[in-house]
């Protein structure tokens, strides 16, 4: 079992967790991820590992309620405890000294991009944050977020905070005025494309990280496969970070919906 230390509310359906997992703790890395259940009967739910603490030996989960078994995590207070967390899972992110780096998110994405940022930063990079949501109150970590960036952007669909507009042209304004040596995207899939087709008309190299369906993480059910360059390759093993500008976004897109 695997106890919850520490609750923070981020929106009504948003919170952030604070668990207990201290071998988990010791050995993530930026992009790793893990597979969390609550109760013998709840779903496996895959999870971004947004932040550790090798002190306290605990690892922080942004979660989102969708569903019931989101919902019933999302519900769980400070000493309740989630029945399993599996990890870390996937490969990390290729960390190195590219340059200037925009690293943009938009709404629960923003969880799994705050530690690239970090480790983006701590390598040597310009970064260059650009987070979006549709209104200011979807703006998550922002703090966090501004503290390892050289700058932050910040778009809202309905101009309530930052700049209207969509994370695209936050995006672009910047490619526009300087030069960028990587973007990258975290988000919903649509976003993801619409910043992947942006950045390939500037010829900007970007890593996207994908959020498909997935049940084992171990690569055995298929679940999670996607398209890219042409070959089939599963997110949980093989990702969850790949070059935006050869995956099939659409036909990822078309798998998402397949259980609407």
């Amino acid at each position: 079992m695997f106890k919850i230390v520490e609750k923070e509310y981020f929106s009504p359906k948003v919170v952030r967790l604070e668990v207990e997992a201290p071998l988990i703790a010791r050995s993530r890395r930026a992009g790793h991820f893990v597979i969390v259940r609550c109760g013998d009967k709840g779903e496996r739910i895959p999870l971004t590992i947004a932040d550790s603490d090798t002190e306290r030996g605990t690892i922080t989960l942004v979660v989102q309620a969708v569903g019931e078994s989101t919902t019933a995590i999302c519900a769980l207070e400070p000493g309740d405890c989630l029945t399993d967390v599996v990890g870390p899972l996937g490969q990390a992110t290729h960390i190195a000294n590219f340059g200037t780096v925009v690293c943009c998110g938009g709404g629960v994405g923003v969880a799994p991009l705050l530690p690239i940022i970090k480790a983006m930063k701590e390598a040597g990079n310009r970064v260059i944050s650009v987070l979006a949501a549709r209104t200011k109150d979807l703006i998550i970590l922002e703090e966090q977020v501004r503290r390892y960036s050289d700058e932050l952007i910040i778009m809202t669909d309905d101009g309530s905070y930052g700049q209207k507009g969509l994370v695209t042209q936050g995006v672009e304004q910047v490619i526009r005025r300087e030069h960028v040596d990587m973007v990258v995207t975290i988000g919903p899939a649509v976003m993801m494309k619409f910043v992947s087709l942006l950045t390939k008309k500037y010829n900007v190299p970007t890593m996207c990280s994908l959020n498909t369906i997935m049940v084992d993480g171990t690569g055995m059910c298929g679940a999670c496969r996607v398209t890219v360059a042409g070959k089939t390759r599963f997110v949980c093993v093989d990702g969850p970070e790949f070059d935006a500008h050869q995956v099939d976004f659409d036909e990822m897109m078309m798998r998402l919906r397949s259980y609407n």
